[in-house]
């Protein structure tokens, strides 16, 4: 490896740093049930809130909630990582990287 390579790799190394960052303080919405489920992700696909909607806790029909709840977080964690696809992409040129664009 030449000098060269090392110095690419290591700003490489910075700039998927300094976006990690910007990642986390990124946030993406979703909702399912007319909004009666809300869930907040970070860039770096973490679940920040939950909020539920009082009208749609029906102790006689939990399932109902949980596929709201669970078709909410999935789409949350969807636009999350069409985020940190979007943004990471741009450094690494489209490259799949594992650990970094998967």
């Amino acid at each position: 490896m030449n000098l060269s390579m090392i110095k690419q790799a290591l700003e490489l190394k910075s700039k998927l740093e300094k976006t990690q960052k910007e990642l986390a303080k990124m946030t993406v919405e979703a909702q399912s049930g007319n909004g009666a489920v809300k869930v907040t992700a970070s860039g770096q696909q973490k679940i920040l809130s939950i909020k539920i909607s009082a009208d749609v806790i029906d102790p006689e029909n939990p399932k109902q909630l949980e596929k709201l709840v669970f078709k909410a977080v999935s789409d949350a964690l969807d636009e999350a990582k069409k985020l940190a696809d979007k943004h990471l992409g741009k450094l690494t040129g489209g490259l799949k990287i594992p650990g970094i664009t998967d």
